[in-house]
């Protein structure tokens, strides 16, 4: 038995929730992830996973198998990475997470320039709204728009992201457009579940005003907001990257232009700078080179 592969194939089983996704995931049959399950489990001689019809879930056994599998996976992914001088060009498998707005706007573009100019590469992109866990989901590299970034991770800071208010002309023509700070407060304000969901922070002439702010729709994710905002729902705060075409075009219009909104950073993060493999390295600087070019700032 290939142990390796086996381990791979339990890790996959877990993570993805169950034998046809891990099956298309590493492209192998389905016969042949349900062999490579009951080989190890053989090998370890013990029962690792509970199987009915509808979900898979770990016995004890398999929790630790789990941990000790993930880590020697990454052992050897780090060994093959030094060992594999005598081939220069970055190659191997990347897995990368960012918002579900971002990933949508910037990165899948992003990531399939990077595969192109390095074919040997591949990626595997999860776009979710929430704190992915690098290490245990064995994450290579996070895109993420934070003012500040877990101290116990490594980040190369990419670009500034910048955000501004704004809203459909429609809303505005029906409900007025504010000309103060204060006057949010009588407007309806679709907010972030993780930004500014009930005070948006505003500077103007080195002054920052705090303002409560309250509405009929809240989202975890701001595509979600930009579609509401154009049907004309009410004013949100959004980042430029994602509405600048909808501004220059008319469909938004910027509210409150004469006030500033914080600036958070975009960086690519990852759990450590050890041996890192040169297909990661090449993405880093992929990144860097792209996002720092005059195209992506233009855009935001």
């Amino acid at each position: 038995m290939d142990r390796m592969t086996a381990m791979t194939v339990f890790v996959e089983v877990v993570e993805r929730g169950s034998l046809t996704a891990a099956a298309e995931a590493l492209d192998m049959s389905r016969a042949m992830v349900t062999r490579y399950l009951a080989e190890v489990e053989r090998w370890l001689g013990a029962r690792l996973l509970h199987r009915t019809t509808r979900r898979i879930s770990l016995t004890g056994p398999g929790e630790a198998a789990l941990l000790r599998f993930r880590q020697m996976l990454a052992i050897g992914e780090e060994l093959h990475g030094e060992l594999a001088t005598d081939n220069p060009e970055p190659h191997g498998l990347l897995r990368v997470t960012a918002s579900v707005s971002f990933g949508q706007s910037h990165l899948a573009a992003a990531v399939a320039a990077f595969v192109q100019r390095y074919p040997l590469t591949r990626v595997e992109l999860l776009l979710v709204d929430r704190m992915v866990n690098l290490v245990e989901e064995r994450v290579d590299v996070a895109v993420r728009i934070s003012r500040a970034i877990d101290p116990s991770l490594i980040a190369r800071p990419l670009a500034q992201c910048h955000s501004v208010l704004c809203a459909a002309p429609a809303y505005l023509a029906a409900h007025g457009t504010p000309t103060t700070a204060d006057a949010l407060a009588a407007h309806n304000c679709l907010t972030h579940h993780y930004v500014g969901k009930s005070v948006w922070q505003l500077q103007r002439d080195g002054r920052t005003v705090s303002v409560a702010v309250g509405g009929n729709i809240s989202a975890n994710e701001a595509s979600l907001l930009v579609e509401a905002v154009r049907a004309g729902a009410g004013i949100a705060m959004l980042p430029i990257y994602q509405i600048g075409p909808l501004l220059e075009s008319g469909e938004l219009v910027r509210v409150l232009p004469d006030y500033e909104l914080d600036v958070m950073g975009l960086h690519a993060v990852y759990a450590s700078r050890r041996q890192l493999p040169a297909v990661m390295r090449s993405f880093l600087d992929f990144l860097v080179e792209r996002f720092a070019s005059a195209e992506f700032r233009s855009r935001m």
